[in-house]
């Protein structure tokens, strides 16, 4: 019995780090780009976006996978929106009422989640194949390595674009140690160009790390908890692991169009 559970903590401690490392879905995957590119003008509103997803993406999976028997295939993706959006609106009426000032500089991108192509991907590549604890570490390091993605580029933009971290005057505070000179900030960083600079540099940090990793023959190689194929390179615009045959088995497009003629 001790056996069949420590393996099962080690194969959720695996899915758990391969999405808050190899398997970022900001960094690796780059996905979600719409909150990466348009809210982390700081840190703090980072980080709130991430926890925030990170949260519905948990709960999320968890329900999806405890009704992944009694979802039809047919009805998948409306009922994973039902269920993903029932939680946003939980999340954000939270917001709401406790966080208002984080409510406010999120805004309009909190009721987005729910469309948020990081949650839906997880909830039909892994949380509707797998068991319940597997896909809460599988939301939970997606997540965080969505959260770590954020509030890193958001960090590097208000340090940056205002010379802050977290609201606290940095730069200036460290030059006024030395010096009588002011920093001035760099208004491009808090723009939208900024966003796609730091995104760029922080992507290939990443990527130079995980070479000099891969030179020292550290695994750094994603273990695929999606799909058999690798999603960062995949060229296919209409995934075949979207449809289904009759008999419920994943099927290819061709597969999917000629069950429709024959019910049509």
């Amino acid at each position: 019995m001790s056996d069949g559970n420590s393996e099962v903590k080690q194969s959720s401690m695996e899915v758990f780090f391969n999405g808050l490392v190899k398997e970022n879905p900001t960094f690796v995957l780059t996905l979600g780009m719409c909150p990466t590119l348009a809210v982390t003008t700081s840190a703090v509103n980072g980080l709130g976006m991430g926890l925030t997803t990170t949260a519905v993406l948990v709960l999320s999976n968890a329900i999806i996978s405890l009704l992944r028997h009694i979802i039809p295939n047919r009805v998948r993706i409306p009922a994973f929106i039902v269920i993903v959006a029932s939680f946003v609106t939980m999340v954000q009426l939270l917001l709401e009422g406790f966080i208002p000032s984080l409510y406010s500089a999120l805004g309009l991108y909190i009721p987005l989640i729910v469309v948020n192509c990081i949650i839906l991907g997880r909830a039909e590549s892994f949380a509707s194949k797998n068991p319940v604890i597997p896909s809460i570490f599988d939301g939970l390091g997606m997540g965080l390595g969505f959260t770590v993605a954020l509030t890193a580029i958001g960090a590097v933009r208000e340090l940056l674009g205002a010379g802050e971290f977290f609201g606290i005057p940095v730069i200036n505070n460290a030059l006024g140690l030395f010096t009588t000179v002011e920093y001035v900030p760099i208004s491009i960083f808090v723009l939208a160009p900024g966003a796609f600079f730091v995104l760029a540099a922080l992507t290939a940090l990443q990527n130079r790390v995980k070479r000099k990793m891969q030179e020292k023959g550290q695994n750094v190689d994603k273990i695929q908890s999606g799909c058999s194929s690798d999603c960062a390179s995949c060229s296919d615009s209409g995934c075949a692991h979207r449809f289904v045959d009759v008999d419920g088995a994943p099927g290819s497009v061709a597969d999917a169009k000629a069950d429709r003629k024959k019910e049509g």
